[in-house]
């Protein structure tokens, strides 16, 4: 059901994991940009109409506008199963509560008497918030994207989620609820690599906006690279991905019910077990045989999903060797089950989010820890970060000298400029003294 990977003893590289090591999925992203250029170029020239001819095509609906209109929203909050707005109302709470302490202040610098540096932290103007729809439905995406959005100040925002047969050509009514409870009122039936097209470029009903974020399949990330420059982006997310680093006191039981709650979503996605233990590793793959038997999607996403190449047992020598290991595949998702996980999980470099114990499984980052699920996938943790307020804010920095201030440090101003060849720049300091410039101190 799932594979090994034995790096111990000798197997162990002497200088560090090649990451082509580690279980991965493969991903052409290059190859399906070339599929999504049409498509974009396609909903640039026609707009609306490109998106309605694309919903026909690839969600098998007929639509006859993308916008939703606002009784659709009200309609779907007034019938939104009282439990799910129970819990959806405090996952909002709590995303609430971690996101708006992540808010940056002014700061200002005194460089000199009379000259000071601000920087100053301004929101994206306008952003395009994208919900996954498809195999499963993603309310909790919709947190995930608004929250950080408004707790940075953002002013204007849109949610584009697919279009569903089963509900008129109109997103999930549990999407569009999450987006009423959340006073987004701007919400279009629109999915794929066409959705962000139409964020980018803007169309009859859609004014462009400055970013886009939240996760997708391989059509959403594709068009982000394709369009990042005219567009910021969060990260051209992948398939789900959670790394376990366990020793022998985890809790198998524990250890395959979250290996398969990743697998859940995806046919692609990764479970990947850390481990020094072969005892543990044993244990865990009978647990996998008896929970995945008893559970659900076992065909279409969990059973390839943990047979693929990108998930594995990884066997290791000890806990520097899983450090290493986890490390190198910086994992979306990192749950540390060891003994005393919260001092091994301090020494963690990369990860999307790193979830420390036995009672906090990843399931609570996805829903209801405050935290937020938008994270890097594919490695990208190494150099990454998940969704937060800072995604949305950009750090202005605003000069203010006096002239005596300037007086002090122009003669190395200009000199700088001269000696890169740019006696223009130095001429700008030089105007503003008749010419001449006081030597610096």
């Amino acid at each position: 059901m799932i594979s090994r990977i034995d790096l111990r003893g000798a197997a162990f590289p002497e200088g560090g994991i090649d990451r082509d090591l580690l279980p991965r999925a493969e991903l052409d992203v290059e190859a399906a940009l070339e599929k999504v250029r049409p498509i974009c170029d396609d909903v640039r020239h026609r707009g609306t109409a490109a998106l309605i001819d694309y919903a026909h095509r690839f969600d098998g609906v007929t639509i006859e506008r993308v916008r939703v209109p606002a009784e659709a929203l009200e309609s779907a909050l007034a019938e939104l199963d009282p439990a799910v707005r129970a819990a959806l109302e405090e996952s909002i709470r709590r995303a609430r509560l971690v996101h708006r302490d992540q808010r940056r202040a002014d700061h200002t610098t005194q460089v000199v008497p009379g000259g000071t540096v601000t920087e100053r932290w301004v929101p994206v103007e306008r952003v395009g918030l994208y919900v996954p729809g498809g195999r499963s439905v993603y309310p909790s995406s919709v947190v995930m994207n608004v929250v950080p959005a408004q707790e940075a100040g953002v002013a204007s925002m849109a949610v584009a989620s697919p279009p569903q047969a089963e509900f008129g050509g109109l997103p999930h009514p549990t999407i569009l609820a999450a987006c009423a409870l959340l006073g987004v009122d701007e919400v279009y039936a629109a999915g794929g690599a066409q959705a962000v097209a139409m964020f980018a470029y803007g169309t009859e009903d859609c004014r462009p906006v400055s970013m886009v974020t939240g996760p997708g399949n391989i059509w959403v990330a594709a068009a982000k690279r394709l369009l990042k420059g005219r567009i910021g982006i969060d990260a051209e997310a992948g398939p789900t991905e959670i790394a376990v680093l366990a020793d022998a006191t985890a809790d198998p039981v524990h250890v395959a019910a979250d290996l398969i709650s990743q697998a859940e979503h995806d046919p692609l996605a990764a479970s990947v077990l850390v481990t020094d233990s072969e005892e543990l590793a044993a244990a865990v793959e009978k647990e996998l045989e008896v929970q995945v038997g008893a559970t659900k999607h076992v065909a279409d996403r969990i059973g390839p999903a943990l047979a693929g190449r990108q998930s594995g047992i990884v066997l290791v020598d000890g806990l520097e060797q899983g450090l290493a290991v986890v490390d190198a595949y910086a994992a979306e998702h990192l749950e540390i089950q060891t003994e005393d996980a919260a001092a091994v999980a301090a020494r963690v470099r990369n990860a999307g989010a790193i979830f420390v114990g036995a009672y906090a499984p990843v399931s609570l980052g996805d829903y209801a820890a405050g935290s937020n699920h938008v994270l890097p996938t594919g490695g990208c943790a190494c150099h990454s970060s998940g969704l937060s307020v800072q995604s949305f804010l950009r750090g202005i920095h605003v000069v203010d000298y006096t002239r005596d201030a300037l007086a002090e440090i122009a003669g190395h101003v200009v000199t700088l400029a001269e000696a890169e060849d740019l006696p223009a720049h130095g001429a700008a300091v030089k105007a503003r003294f008749d010419w001449k410039v006081p030597p610096s101190k």
